[in-house]
């Protein structure tokens, strides 16, 4: 507790993976330490985020419900002994859950220290599909609600009548397990968006035990807005939380991983209406990647500040103290192995120090122009197999258009299809593979009020059940963009086209090319080589009071962030605050001033304009001279006021 509060921790999330601690035996229970640990927070002024512990059942359980183990697409039943090794749909599970949960409630719903419930753990994280018989009953049970108790309804919607899969009773449907061949699209389409649903409905039976206790204490789960988690639907998610929350860790790999944690940080922003949480993040290397890489000196700053730059109003981290036992034992932690003594401490106590610098900027808004369209269903339906090519992939394209813009300091909102994009200028679309007609005619109805609006490749090209939309591509978005596709010619790895037109000298394409006729749309860019030489690659096109753009191809790191560039500034998109390269510039905006995130990650340092009458906060100083200096591989927060 002393050294938290040397930190300046103010709150700790408790009792996380404890189940086998807390209930020893089945309907026995243990609260000596629990008892212990929040009276102390208590005792020293910091706030508890009191979790249900039931991402972990312990071994008594299993031994007592075998049937409740997880089982794979090949059949196999797993074993316990690491972490969510549950089926989602076992009642055995889910009783047992609710059961603790329920314990938890009633004896700590009064307590002083708890501010928060912490719902389970990292849903779906381990075990997002389970392919058991009971998992296969609740499937049905879901397909007979979407499909209002109707198998023809079904049948059509999977086009069953391809492969002689039709089915005349409903329990011959069974989870997509291995088979012999590929199996139906649309019968993939709807298990995933089951098991995101099944899922959810674990995290909303106990976030209602806990709300019985205790109404007045918010509840939250930890969201996976990162690189490698795609399981749930999260804009289904996002209503049921009373505060949103995400874990955010980095690929060793990626060389600009900053540009990661931004597009996360929009990305859950955006999936609330208020400010957020970010719950989990390292300290400096994690474990379960094939090398962990360490964090550089400043990078533990530059990172926490970068999400509170996106919208975050905490930053927490996993975890306090490194384990010295246990699978996570080389995991790092704000008090490491080598105790007080090391750098990763001595950055932890500077943060605390920074995050009340900025007490003011809480509840302050991220004021964005440009809006990103995202769809988990479309992500899952594009990168199911038998595509046209295997190497589109829904993330890189998303990264690929949202580079240019961190890279201009211009903020984005991520939206869903069917969002109101009345306070956007610009809307981006650069995977959509899956929409449906009223997203389409949303869309659309943006660019025709006087929105610009450009789509990438193989978008529109399937409605909601994964059928190809007849009469040419890109599909839903034929006639909105002036423009028609009869044939798909994807690229080969390290293939590439050659463009001209409006574009830089030598500018290039890969990945994705289709042969596109103009009907009605211009063209901006052609590609000058292979079978579709002389055919458009990138057009634009009149729309009402608005303009469509469509991006047929992939063009190479600089020609599209030219393309966006144009894009944007015939948008009326301006960036927040022009800085030199390598410096991210965030606004966000409260009701009486704006707060300039300045990061510096490219190690250069910068001068940067700012108000006269700006306040430096992180250091206290009022900004002297008009500009503000960030040094290399640092950070600064400028206020400015408003409205005077």
């Amino acid at each position: 507790m002393r050294l938290m509060r040397e930190a300046g921790v103010t709150m700790v999330s408790v009792g996380i993976f404890s189940w086998a601690l807390l209930e020893p035996a089945e309907g026995v229970y243990d609260f000596t330490l629990l008892d212990r640990v929040l009276d102390l927070l208590y005792t020293h002024g910091i706030a508890a985020d009191l979790a249900t512990p039931t991402a972990a059942p312990p071994a008594w359980f299993f031994r007592a419900h075998p049937e409740a183990l997880p089982v794979d697409r090949d059949g196999r039943r797993l074993s316990y002994g690491s972490r969510q090794t549950f089926c989602p749909s076992s009642p055995a599970y889910r009783r047992a859950a609710l059961r603790m949960a329920g314990e938890l409630a009633r004896r700590y719903a009064n307590h002083p220290a708890v501010a928060m419930w912490h719902v389970h753990n990292e849903y779906a994280c381990h075990n997002a599909e389970c392919h058991c018989d009971t998992s296969a009953e609740a499937f049905r049970g879901w397909l007979r609600m979407r499909y209002g108790n109707d198998l023809a309804s079904l049948n059509d919607a999977w086009g069953t009548t391809f492969w002689s899969q039709w089915y005349y009773d409903w329990d011959e449907i069974l989870p997509p397990r291995a088979t012999g061949a590929v199996p139906n699209p649309t019968h993939q389409l709807d298990w995933r968006r089951f098991c995101s649903d099944e899922v959810l409905s674990l995290y909303t039976a106990e976030r209602d035990v806990l709300r019985e206790a205790a109404p007045t204490i918010p509840a939250t789960t930890n969201f996976m807005v990162m690189h490698n988690f795609d399981a749930l639907d999260y804009w289904r998610w996002a209503p049921e939380l009373d505060v949103v929350s995400n874990d955010h860790y980095l690929r060793s790999t990626d060389p600009e991983s900053q540009i990661d944690i931004a597009m996360s940080g929009d990305l859950v922003r955006s999936l609330t209406d208020g400010p957020w949480l970010l719950m989990e993040h390292s300290t400096g290397a994690v474990n379960w990647q094939p090398v962990n890489r360490a964090k550089h000196p400043g990078e533990l700053r530059r990172n926490a500040l970068a999400h509170v730059a996106r919208g975050a109003d905490g930053i927490a981290y996993f975890q306090w103290r490194a384990a010295k036992a246990g699978a996570e034992q080389w995991h790092s932690a704000m008090l490491p192995h080598a105790g007080t003594d090391s750098r990763i401490w001595r950055d932890v106590v500077r943060l605390g120090a920074d995050l009340r610098a900025l007490a003011e900027v809480r509840g302050s808004g991220v004021p964005a122009q440009v809006a990103v369209v995202w769809d988990w269903g479309a992500r899952w339906a594009l990168e199911l197999p038998s595509q046209p090519s295997a190497e589109v992939r829904f993330l890189d394209l998303v990264r690929s258009w949202y580079e240019p813009l961190w890279r201009a300091g211009v903020a984005v909102d991520f939206v869903r299809p069917d969002a109101d994009l009345s306070s956007y200028r610009l809307v981006l679309a650069p995977s959509l593979y899956l929409v449906d007609d009223e997203s389409t005619a949303n869309l659309v109805a943006f660019a025709e009020r006087g929105g610009t609006l450009a789509i990438g490749f193989h978008s529109g090209a399937v409605d909601e059940n994964c059928h190809v939309r007849l009469g040419g591509y890109p599909g839903a978005f034929r006639e909105a963009l002036g423009v028609r596709t009869d044939e798909l010619f994807p690229l080969l790895p390290g293939e590439s086209l050659g463009l001209d037109g409006e574009v830089p000298e030598g500018a290039t394409a890969s990945l994705w090319s289709e042969r596109v006729e103009l009907a009605g749309a211009e063209a901006i860019a052609s590609y000058t080589d292979g079978p579709l030489a002389g055919v458009p690659a990138v057009t634009r096109n009149a729309l009402g009071a608005g303009s469509t753009w469509y991006l047929a191809t992939r063009p190479d790191p600089e020609t599209l962030a030219r393309l966006l560039d144009r894009i944007r500034t015939e948008a009326g998109v301006d960036p927040a605050r022009t800085t030199p390269e390598g410096v991210e510039a965030v606004l966000r905006r409260g009701p009486d001033a704006d707060y300039l995130f300045l990061i510096d990650h490219g190690g250069e340092g910068a001068e940067v304009e700012v108000a006269a009458d700006a306040t430096e906060l992180l250091s206290g100083k009022p900004v002297e001279g008009g500009s503000v200096t960030v040094a290399p591989g640092d950070v600064a927060v400028v206020r400015e006021p408003r409205g005077q």
